[in-house]
């Protein structure tokens, strides 16, 4: 198949395309190439992705419409594959016009694109954050997820609710995944575990909110990688028994469905530092601090879905992904 993968010097775009790429399919990545975090980081992965057969790469900027309507014009994607996304939820409250520019203008692009030219299925990446104020854990599919606690989260909220639009309207099949806590090689630097692993090594002190009360969904990167691969090749089908009496928010009428991808396994943040400890042979300096602003105490995601429609639930232990990330950390920065 040809795909579109949009993030393609993202952490989970970098991870995919590799993946699609070893499978046979032919691949167009966009990335804008922003400098939310080090856009070295960003060319280093760009670079093993051009060395692939296959590959195509282009720097497009999601909120560009006429580029994005140009991409769209000159393939014809059997699957779209939309990652790319302004990431990050404290940094929301920094820039807000940066979410809206790419999370809502650039989404509305992609779903335009999919629309005009037929695309068989869109999927595309939604956040665990989207849960925001929920108190009923573990996180399911079904909950309501109208109290956003941060503007990011309240982008991705977004993007469903244009999505369903579109199956709607348009019988174009959509299909978001609800991304918990993603880590691994090659991984965000604005990421906790990747600020953890570089100050301990460093010997400087690490900031512990909430006084440590805090667990976090984490979910290892080729789990995240085999549940998008999985979910893309599943084109959103219309759930026949759904009613609006009793409305199902992950699926509809229409040919649209929403999915957790978690590890179903919540960790305490105090638990993951003994971890990345143990990993490294150092032990952390801890800064003890409050609640950070948008943030949320816990993440735990019910899978259930996921396990029953594509038969796939992540399986990677904490300990083993953070005993991967370390070992690329320490090559890719010679430490």
């Amino acid at each position: 198949m040809k795909i579109l993968v949009t993030g393609a010097a993202g952490f989970i775009g970098f991870h995919l395309i590799q993946q699609l790429v070893a499978r046979g399919d032919t691949v167009v990545g966009i990335d804008n190439l922003n400098d939310y975090y080090a856009v070295s980081l960003k060319e280093d992965r760009l670079a093993l992705l051009k060395a692939l057969p296959g590959v195509e790469f282009r720097q497009i900027d999601l909120a560009d419409r006429e580029a994005m309507e140009a991409l769209f014009t000159d393939h014809q994607f059997d699957r779209v594959c939309h990652l790319g996304a302004q990431a990050g939820v404290r940094y929301s409250i920094e820039n807000p016009r940066a979410y809206i520019d790419s999370n809502v203008v650039g989404f509305m692009n992609v779903l335009e694109g999919c629309r005009q030219t037929k695309v068989p299925h869109l999927s595309y990446a939604s956040s665990s954050s989207v849960y925001g104020a929920n108190k009923v854990q573990p996180f399911s599919e079904e909950h309501n997820v109208d109290h956003p606690v941060s503007l990011y989260a309240a982008t991705k909220k977004s993007n469903e609710l244009m999505a369903h639009t579109y199956s709607s309207l348009y019988d174009l099949p959509t299909t978001g995944l609800r991304f918990f806590t993603v880590y691994g090689p090659w991984g965000r630097p604005d990421m906790a575990y990747f600020k953890f692993v570089k100050a301990i090594l460093n010997g400087d002190s690490i900031d512990v909110y909430n006084h440590g009360n805090m667990s976090r969904d984490f979910t290892y990167i080729d789990d995240i990688v085999e549940g998008v691969i999985r979910v893309t090749d599943r084109i959103a089908t219309v759930n026949e028994s759904w009613t609006g009496e009793r409305p199902d928010p992950s699926s509809s009428y229409a040919p649209y469905r929403v999915y957790n991808i978690g590890n179903n396994a919540p960790v305490s943040l105090l638990e993951f530092i003994e971890t990345i400890e143990q990993c490294l042979g150092m032990e952390a300096k801890k800064n003890f601090m409050p609640m950070q602003d948008g943030d949320v105490p816990s993440t735990y995601a019910d899978v259930s879905k996921l396990m029953a429609d594509v038969d796939f639930k992540p399986q990677t232990s904490l300990k083993q992904g953070i005993e991967r990330f370390v070992s690329w950390y320490r090559e890719y920065y010679e430490v």
